[in-house]
């Protein structure tokens, strides 16, 4: 019979897709394929022959074989009928003991499986055996658990997931603001060369003009002296070719001008009367540069916009930060602060003295300082415990990270913040005059990164701070 069934179903299969036959053709050598097995072979051999014989079909599109088509389709179905059959013979042998042919009662713990009652006094009387009703209770609920933290477990990737598509998102607004930055900031350096360039061509047009007529001036005197010198050579040729008498009356005022010329002194050539080309082109570059400095600033702590509280604006070169009302729609990566108003630097120090200014001015709440690279940036308190060196004020007082208050002459409009990190010192001082306010003295083992923190600022004129 098996036998009988498999011929059956070769002969029912497509040579394409070597499963049973849907929508049938036959071409006119006589073999069959599914219609669509047989339109998708054709568009991929880019012809119209058998995929068997190579004949060529005569029919573009030929038509159904209905007949073979029903017993197909009949074969079809009684093998799905004799799958469920079987199925279901498999799971009615699951309800009866392989053994005694009795219906499980009971499960075993021991050996995870279900046992009728005379497996139960025969082989299992040592075991920990329960009724199958309890074990099947106990183990839905521990599938449940299974299925809570699968859920929790999905949930969590499908929120990491939700944050890498924000975080794409938030990198192509990054990527076309940073480029317009940097485009302003090229442009800026652009016109000031290109003004620089004017400037010193309009310098080297200049001084050529200008030795253009001091030369122009000499040349006119040279000429004026050459057209007397001329004059009076003439004369004194004329009186050479007269006779005694007529030379002797007239050769005396010749003479004593030529003799007048003659005393003149040599001429000279002007001094510096080339364009000091040295004065252009030397070191042309450096002194564009150096005056270039006088544009362009520096600030020792630039801010990480990665790390920043959504609340928190940053200005356009990194170096001041302010407040807002309504919170930014940022991605939570991994180093955004959400539970402060904190930004950081984008650089830490592991070495070496570091000092900068933070302009404050009548701004009610912030807190500045360093803080250990390590430290947890999400959640963290404000304590050298979590390593946080910090100067706070709010209030109206100023407290240093152990939470203790410090002493000012004023309120300050600016604080110095300045790390030796060799000596393990943080120091705060004012600016103003140098008075130093207070310095926390720790051993650092790691690379401290600059932070500040800001809180609201109510009816002050000062909304941003800026690194100086």
């Amino acid at each position: 019979m098996a036998e009988k069934t498999g011929l059956l179903e070769s002969y029912l299969s497509c040579h394409v897709c070597s499963e049973t036959f849907r929508d049938p053709v036959s071409l006119c050598c006589n073999h069959s394929f599914c219609s669509s097995c047989l339109q998708q072979f054709w568009e991929q051999a880019k012809n119209k022959n058998c995929p068997i014989c190579k004949r060529k079909s005569s029919k573009d599109h030929p038509m159904v074989n209905f007949p073979l088509k029903q017993l197909a389709d009949s074969f079809a179905g009684g093998l799905k009928v004799e799958s469920s059959e079987t199925e279901k013979g498999e799971e009615r042998k699951l309800m009866v003991c392989d053994k005694h042919q009795e219906e499980p009662r009971l499960f075993c713990k021991d050996e995870e499986r279900t046992v009728c009652p005379v497996c139960e006094f025969s082989l299992h009387q040592s075991h920990k055996v329960v009724p199958i009703e309890q074990a099947v209770s106990d183990l839905k609920q521990q599938l449940k658990s299974d299925l809570k933290f699968l859920q929790d477990k999905r949930n969590k990737y499908k929120q990491v997931e939700k944050t890498y598509n924000e975080m794409i998102q938030h990198s192509k607004k990054q990527l076309l603001s940073t480029e317009k930055q940097i485009r302003a900031e090229f442009n800026k350096l652009h016109q000031f060369l290109k003004e620089e360039e004017e400037s010193r061509l309009a310098a080297l047009r200049e001084e050529e003009e200008q030795k253009g007529k001091t030369i122009s001036t000499e040349m006119k005197k040279i000429q004026e002296q050459i057209s007397s010198l001329s004059v009076s050579i003439c004369a004194v040729e004329e009186d050479l070719q007269k006779h005694n008498v007529p030379f002797l009356s007239s050769y005396k005022p010749t003479q004593t001008r030529a003799r007048v010329q003659c005393s003149l002194s040599d001429p000279q050539l002007l001094s510096g009367a080339l364009i000091d080309v040295a004065k252009h082109l030397g070191n042309l570059s450096f002194r564009v540069w150096d005056k270039m400095r006088d544009k362009v600033h520096f600030s020792p702590v630039i801010l990480d916009p990665n790390t920043a509280n959504p609340r928190l604006y940053l200005s356009d070169d990194l170096t001041s930060v302010r407040r807002g009302d309504t919170r930014q729609q940022l991605p939570d990566n991994p180093e955004r602060c959400m539970f402060y108003t904190d930004v950081f630097g984008c650089e830490g120090f592991s070495s070496g003295k570091h000092s900068w200014e933070v302009e404050v001015g009548d701004h009610p709440d912030w807190i500045l300082g360093l803080l250990k690279e390590s430290a947890d940036k999400k959640q963290s308190s404000v304590s050298t415990e979590y390593g946080i060196w910090c100067l706070l004020y709010r209030c109206g007082t100023y407290t240093n990270g152990a939470g203790r208050t410090v002493t000012v002459k004023k309120s300050l409009q600016r604080v110095r913040v300045q790390l030796d990190y060799d000596r393990g010192e943080v120091s705060f001082y004012d600016p103003e005059d140098m008075s130093h306010i207070y310095t926390h003295r720790d051993t650092f083992t790691e690379k401290l990164v600059p932070f500040i923190t800001i809180g609201e600022t109510g009816d002050a004129k000062t909304t941003e701070i800026k690194f100086c």
